[in-house]
């Protein structure tokens, strides 16, 4: 089945979608959607060519469709690459942009370091916040 065909068939109701406003932008929680907007160009479950970027335990696992695999294969169809920010984050950034742009689908690179760059900022632990410092008649006494 083709590509058009399978967003033909899913654009219109489908699990993944999410209309909470009514004139408001639809978004979709569907797996390989890299920017939950719900729309053609960013389909995890209508393009044969899906790039996924998801957290793992300390690092970013990009998966990518595998070229021979089979529209039933699931798990079997991608080919899934985990990369751990040894030396900082620009390791990852620079293999999921090469991810992208080796042909695959150059117009998701974007997207691409969009969703890792956020996901490794989730990924740091937080700044401890400094002690209040107490103001008016308390602070004198």
């Amino acid at each position: 089945m083709s590509n058009d065909l399978q967003w033909l068939l899913l654009r219109n109701n489908n699990a993944f979608m999410v209309k909470k406003v009514q004139e408001g932008p639809v978004f979709s929680k569907e797996p390989g959607n890299l920017t939950n907007l719900h729309s053609f160009k960013y389909s995890g479950l209508a393009n044969s060519k899906v790039i996924d970027v998801r957290p793992t335990e300390g690092g970013v696992e990009i998966a990518t469709r595998k070229k021979d695999a089979s529209p039933h294969s699931v798990s079997s169809g991608f080919a899934k690459t985990t990369i751990r920010p040894r030396s900082g984050s620009r390791r990852v950034l620079g293999a999921a942009a090469k991810q992208a742009k080796r042909g695959y689908r150059p117009d998701l690179r974007t997207a691409t370091l969009a969703r890792a760059s956020a996901i490794l900022e989730l990924q740091k632990e937080k700044k401890p916040s400094p002690p209040k410092k107490t103001r008016g008649k308390k602070a004198v006494a």
